[in-house]
């Protein structure tokens, strides 16, 4: 070929390649890949030349291999990573011999990924940064100068360390080798790898975004590493330190990273602010003050719950593309932090950090008098405020500025929009094309784009939805706390800080709406001649979905959980089940509180009042609601058990804020609930508390039903169906077989059972999707599996038996169940047993009975506490009794089997009659799981509307790489297919 002619032409493959698929994107090309299996992917990698190459990408391979939870050990790509995983290497063994390479394909998306992947970092540092470098600050000058305003880069704080020298990636290895550590938090799935080999794929990797060890837990798995630093004297005020170590939050991480590995754009949980002290390597920092959302991140706001869910590119993705095109007043504060430097980051603040090379880092978050208002106003319920709060956005629908500017309230100058472009790249809101204009005439919206942000706590208050119960709503789920642990956490600051008390109580105004059930509690206090609540007494206690609150000798509590229906429910089912317990003269009295008053509390035209209520009839306060019977008569308990097991079929979603809360006063019991007393107590106490539960609520059990008098007549309930389709509900109530469909005709459902069928069959429709929203710790392969574990008629879940003339019936009715009786509904009483030390007294010698109390046997000496009542019944319901051995089981013996059995020991009723062999009992044909106690447990769990299985997989870890559900119901309910009835 003469040289001077050009060559041929390199045709482009990608057209006849891809065929009809040539239309769609590169990036979309892989992103749908990423949604395959490993086997289909590779199928799909034989179909043409270009798949060939998409399909055997390095990042598709990674993406793949870390949907699954588990332990990693990395192989040298994550294609082979992946296979081994699956123990399918053999089958691909020639592939890595005989790998294929074409000519004619140009992808711009696949090159700058593989540029990101090779690209070195070596002039990526920042020899002048403008965040200020510091030495030897005390306090004081830490608090007026940096806390909660700009950050700052300490430098002698880690001087004395151990890990300054221990911390190298030679000595951690020597030390630490064997032990697993969490890996980025980037995967949904819980990703680990052992040091030894993470170590290896460090030097292998080249990823474009390198996985980092990112381990909240590395002080229980290497406890030793604690002793290697201490937290730096300005950063040791922490009030989650009130919290024990199960119940506070992630605080403190270990972090190890390759070069080109780091942290997006993020803001740190829960407002908190954080410092990090690097050991080893070099980082480079990049912040943004509140408000000023990094271009090229986009922020979602969930309306349901206000989850704020960031969208940011890598942290290397983010320096490559994004910060070279930022105008210089639109850059970032940057630094880049050497070994033994501890940077500080205020609450609120954006940040983003690349490793140049291979760093290892702590870091702590915390919360201090500073920033505490902050965190408590970020856990609150509600999505208006969470996009303002977070990222510094008026990112609520229905909330435009113009809104804002019509509060006087508000210092508008305060206000402002990030520019356009900015507003091109996150969520925006729509603006009122009637927008309001001031007295000169200017446009108030425009006005507002040129304002300065205020990270100020009386400003961004001012988002939130006053109307809504904070004790009611749908907590977010990315708040670093769940909502017990919130109140848990205020009222022990409370306890436990009274200097503080101004602080705490505006930031559980924030959190709680303290304010609000204060003054109701006053106004019942008021109502009933009783004291007043003293400083100590003006925060709610305990953990549970109501207000509660001890006045003196008195308990108050105000429902709320549900909304004004549910709550009239709870309320009357209690009321109702108190009555009965004294016409009935059961034992069961002398351990529940007794009732001292009850009522409604009334909130309108800003003043308060009180209406008394004793659960009978339909007070006039509420009689004008649409969902009270207009026919009831006036007397009878019209809002009962059977009522609100009715309610509870029907019931579509929480109702609206009316402004009515019911309440009830109790007597208040002397010593402490069991949930502040747990770590203290002997083994023999807890024994005892067992005997004394299967002893109570076997009492619960054998109580009988009230009468149905309050449930809707036939004509009524036919009125209900009609009305409810031509509104587009479920129906009232279920028919006789609604759920049975595979039950024989010939067998009929008794009334009685009817509506806990339905209801369970209810949760079963949702019962994907709640459990997909709950996720982690519930493993994703034992979710894809419940459609075959959970029956599909529950009615089989009872004791259906043949009887002697060959018809199908139910083996026993439904009881009372409390369905609540945890760690904190379980009151106890000191016992008193020593006058002085080794001296018994005669009242302790009287809890011994032959060496046993309670009836259980094993108690061989004095108790410390003793269990004397069981609280909150307005959980109360009507159902399976096994019901109630789920939280009795899980929360307060906290999953220990020997507990359990002695609770069983003192219940001695039967929880089946399925006992002995099957086909004695007229069981019906096949399916012999249904005679397992432990089966019929482990559906009540999956099927509970609380998320059981988020506490089953975190008592008993091993579980988390369970193969099926059979495994899971025998580790955790096997032993109660050992139990007989001993009545």
């Amino acid at each position: 070929m003469d040289p001077a002619q050009p060559g041929p032409s390199i045709r482009d493959r990608r057209p006849d390649a891809l065929g009809d698929f040539r239309v769609i994107p590169d990036e979309l090309l892989c992103a749908i890949l990423e949604c395959l299996t490993p086997r289909d992917v590779g199928r799909l990698s034989c179909v043409s030349s270009v798949m060939y190459i998409l399909c055997n990408e390095e990042p598709l391979w990674m993406r793949l291999c870390l949907r699954e939870r588990g332990l990693i050990e990395y192989k040298g790509s994550w294609k082979r990573t992946t296979l081994y995983r699956q123990n399918q290497v053999s089958e691909l063994a020639d592939d890595y011999r005989k790998h294929l390479h074409f000519d004619g394909f140009n992808s711009l998306f696949l090159y700058r990924r593989w540029y990101r992947c090779f690209t070195r970092l070596d002039a990526f540092s920042v020899d002048n940064g403008n965040i200020e470098r510091r030495k030897d600050l005390s306090e004081q000058e830490f608090q007026s100068e940096y806390d909660g305003q700009k950050p700052v880069l300490l430098t002698d704080l880690a001087e004395s360390w151990p890990a300054r020298t221990t911390w190298t990636t030679e000595k951690l290895l020597m030390n630490c080798g064997d032990i697993a550590f969490r890996i980025s938090q980037m995967y949904s799935g819980k990703i680990t790898m052992k040091l030894k080999d993470y170590v290896s794929y460090m030097q292998l990797q080249h990823d474009e975004d390198p996985l980092y060890i990112f381990d909240e837990k590395f002080g229980e798995v290497a406890p030793t590493l604690l002793k290697d630093y201490s937290v730096p004297h300005l950063f040791r005020e922490d009030f989650f330190d009130v919290l024990d170590r199960d119940k506070r939050p992630p605080f403190r991480w270990l972090i190890i990273g390759p070069e080109r590995s780091g942290a997006s754009w993020h803001i740190d949980p829960a407002l908190t602010s954080a410092w990090n002290t690097l050991l080893s390597g070099r980082k480079r920092w990049a912040l943004y003050p509140p408000g000023r959302v990094p271009a090229g991140v986009t922020v979602h706001v969930n309306e349901e719950d206000g989850d704020v869910n960031i969208d940011s590119p890598s942290s290397l993705q983010w320096w490559l593309d994004v910060y070279p095109l930022l105008a210089d007043h639109d850059k970032p504060l940057e630094c880049t932090q050497l070994p033994g430097e501890t940077i500080f980051v205020p609450s609120g603040w954006w940040h983003c950090v690349l490793n140049l090379e291979t760093t290892i880092a702590v870091t702590q978050n915390f919360v201090n008098e500073t920033n505490f208002k902050f965190v408590c106003l970020d856990m609150a319920p509600g999505h208006r405020h969470k996009g303002v709060v977070r990222a510094g956005l008026l990112a609520v629908r229905g909330c435009t500025p113009s809104d804002v500017m019509n509060d006087a309230s508000l210092d508008t100058d305060q206000l402002n929009f990030p520019d356009t472009t900015r507003k091109e790249k996150r969520l925006r809101i729509q603006l009122k094309e009637d927008a309001q204009m001031d007295i000169s005439g200017n446009n108030k919206n425009e006005f507002l784009e040129d304002q300065d942000f205020s990270y100020d706590i009386d400003f961004l208050s001012n988002f939130l939805e006053q109307d809504r119960d904070h004790y009611n709503s749908i907590w977010c789920s990315s708040n670093c706390i769940g909502q017990r642990e919130l109140r848990l956490w205020l009222h022990k600051l409370w306890v436990v800080k009274p200097e503080m008390r101004s602080l705490i109580w505006k930031g559980a105004c924030l959190a709680l709406n303290a304010k609000r059930w204060l003054e109701c509690v006053m106004e019942i206090c008021a109502s009933h001649n009783l004291p007043c609540p003293v400083d100590d007494e003006r925060l709610p206690v305990g953990t549970g979905s109501n207000p509660v609150y001890l006045i003196s000798g008195y308990v108050i509590k105000i429902y709320v959980e549900g909304g004004l229906e549910s709550s009239v429910h709870s309320l009357g089912s209690e009321l109702e089940f108190y009555t009965l317990l004294k016409e009935k003269s059961s034992p069961l009295i002398d351990n529940i509180p007794g009732v001292m008053a009850s009522g409604f509390v009334v909130h309108e035209n800003s003043s308060i009042r009180t209406v008394p209520w004793d659960g009978k009839g339909v007070p006039h306060e509420i009689s004008k609601f649409d969902w009270v019977n207009e026919n009831l008569a006036i007397d009878g308990f019209h809002f009962g058990v059977w009522s609100k097991q009715q309610f509870e079929f029907r019931e579509m979603g929480i109702s609206a804020c009316t402004g009515i809360w019911p309440y009830l006063i109790t007597k208040r019991c002397k010593g402490d609930i069991f949930a502040n007393l747990r770590d203290e107590l002997p083994k023999e106490d807890i024994l005892n508390l067992s005997s004394f539960l299967g002893d109570k609520v076997r009492n619960l059990h054998l109580f009988p039903l009230p009468p149905m008098e309050s449930l809707i007549s036939p004509d009524d309930e036919g009125k209900v169906h009609q009305n409810r389709r031509l509104n587009g509900q479920d129906e009232g109530l279920p028919h006789a077989n609604a759920s049975i469909m595979a039950v024989p005709e010939c067998l009929t459902v008794p009334f009685e059972w009817r509506l806990f069928i339905a209801s369970m069959s209810r949760r079963k429709r949702d019962l994907l999707s709640r459990l997909a929203k709950w996720g982690d710790p519930i493993p994703g392969n034992l979710i894809n599996k419940l459609e075959e574990y959970v029956p599909h008629d529950l009615a089989m879940l009872l004791d259906v038996f043949k009887d002697k003339d060959g018809q199908y019936k139910f083996h026993g009715s439904p009881t009372w169940i409390h369905t609540d009786i945890m760690d904190d509904n379980i009151h106890m009483e000191p016992c008193v047993p020593y006058k002085s030390l080794g001296e018994i007294t005669p009242e302790a010698t009287m809890m011994m009975v032959n060496g046993a109390l309670n009836g259980c046997s094993q108690v061989k000496r004095p108790l410390k506490w003793h269990p004397t009542h069981i609280l909150d019944f307005s959980n109360l319901s009507i159902g399976d009794p096994v019901c109630d051995l789920i939280p009795i089981y899980l929360d307060v013996f906290g999953g220990d089997s020997s507990l359990l059995m002695q609770f069983l020991e003192s219940y001695r009723l039967p929880l089946t009659g399925l006992q002995g062999d099957v086909s004695s009992n007229g069981q019906m044909d096949g399916e012999k799981k249904f005679r397992r106690l432990s089966y019929r447990a482990m559906c009540y769990c999956i099927l509970h509307e609380d998320n059981i299985l988020g506490a089953i997989f975190s008592i008993w870890k091993e579980l988390r790489t369970a193969k099926s559900w059979e495994e899971v119901e025998e580790t955790v309910w096997g032993e109660l297919n050992k139990y007989q009835c001993i009545n």
